[in-house]
C-alpha cells in the first residue's frame, strides 16, 4: 500500500534513506550520508511531498517530490528487487505529468532503472555537494512531438 507520509514514517524513512544511499553509493564516502541525515530529517523531507510504501505493517520505501521533480526515492535494501520502486514511480507518475530527477552517473543500475521506465538523459552536469558527475533525467506522460 502507498499512502502519504506521516510524522511517525520519519525515523524509518531516514533509515532506508541513510542505508540505500550508502550501499547504491559505494562511491561516495559513507560519512558524507550520514552527515547529510540532519539535513534530511530538518529540510528536505519537510519541504518535499513525499509517500511510503507500507507492506507487512513496515514501511519499506518512499519517494519524494519537490517542485516538480523526483527529489528521492529509495527502497530499503533488504527488500530491493521486488519491483517496488517501479510501484513508488508508477505512484509518483500519477501525481505529476512531468518528472527531473538527478541521478549519479556511477550509480548505473539507478540510470538503467530510470530509462526503462521512460526517463532520458536531459543533460550531464558535476553534483555541487560531491563533485561526482551526474545526469539530470527527464520523463513526461505526453508523447514527445517528432518534426514541425
Amino acid at each position: 500500500m502507498i499512502r502519504d507520509f506521516r510524522d511517525d514514517d520519519m525515523d524509518c524513512v531516514l533509515d532506508i534513506w541513510l542505508r540505500a544511499s550508502q550501499q547504491a553509493h559505494g562511491f561516495i564516502e559513507s560519512d558524507f550520508w550520514q552527515q547529510r541525515l540532519q539535513d534530511m530529517r530538518n529540510v528536505y523531507l519537510p519541504a518535499a511531498a513525499s509517500r511510503v510504501l507500507e507492506s507487512d505493517g513496515r514501511v519499506s520505501g518512499f519517494y519524494s517530490l519537490h517542485d516538480g521533480a523526483l527529489a528521492a526515492l529509495f527502497v530499503a535494501p533488504e527488500c530491493q528487487g521486488r519491483g517496488l520502486g517501479s510501484h513508488l514511480l508508477s505512484d509518483a507518475k500519477i501525481h505529476l505529468p512531468m518528472l527531473e530527477l538527478a541521478v549519479y552517473s556511477a550509480n548505473a543500475g539507478a540510470v538503467a532503472f530510470y530509462q526503462r521506465h521512460g526517463f532520458v538523459v536531459l543533460e550531464e552536469r558535476q553534483d555541487a555537494h560531491t563533485g561526482h558527475p551526474e545526469v539530470r533525467m527527464g520523463w513526461s506522460a505526453r508523447p514527445a512531438v517528432c518534426g514541425g
